[in-house]
């Protein structure tokens, strides 16, 4: 019997305790996108994902017109001139790949410098929201993460957030 009794505290308190937490909720993508400087960061990414588009474009175009070029001469060429160009091209190609995964990483690189800042404001934001209304946790629910939250023992602030971060 004491057995018994101590197994149902045992499980029942952490029930008790969880039901006293209070915690919020919200999309930090959401919120992120709310925030004035968002369009800014987006122009910035989309001036700099233009110009790496453009440069990429630019030695495709070279090389697309290079190979032209050979695959018109191929049967001309004696063997060591068209080997020679074939091995240019090749080398070219590889260029043109290595440069679009560096460009791939150095956007991506670029997104999460420019978001930093972003991210923080939105941190600091949330820390001071959870402290005065005594959340003991915010979820965020970006990518299905918390497919459920009881609205009883939980808050939506996705709009005191936004408005926070709009100053109002």
């Amino acid at each position: 019997m004491r057995k018994t009794t101590l197994l149902i505290l045992l499980f029942i308190l952490p029930l008790i305790a969880c039901a006293q937490v209070k915690f919020g909720y919200l999309s930090y993508s959401d919120a992120i996108s709310s925030m004035p400087d968002n369009s800014i960061v987006k122009e910035r990414l989309g001036k700099l994902k233009s110009q790496y588009d453009k440069e990429m474009k630019r030695v495709e175009d070279e090389f697309n017109a290079k190979y032209e070029v050979f695959l018109d001469e191929m049967s001309t060429l004696a063997t060591p001139i068209r080997n020679k160009r074939q091995s240019e091209l090749q080398e070219m190609m590889e260029k043109n790949i290595a440069f679009k995964n560096e460009a791939r990483r150095l956007l991506k690189q670029a997104e999460e410098d420019l978001y930093m800042p972003l991210r923080e404001k939105l941190n600091a934001t949330l820390a001071k929201i959870g402290s005065e209304r005594g959340y003991a946790f915010i979820l965020n629910t970006d990518n299905n993460a918390c497919p459920y939250t009881d609205p009883t023992m939980g808050e939506d602030i996705n709009d005191t957030v936004k408005q926070a971060l709009r100053g109002e």
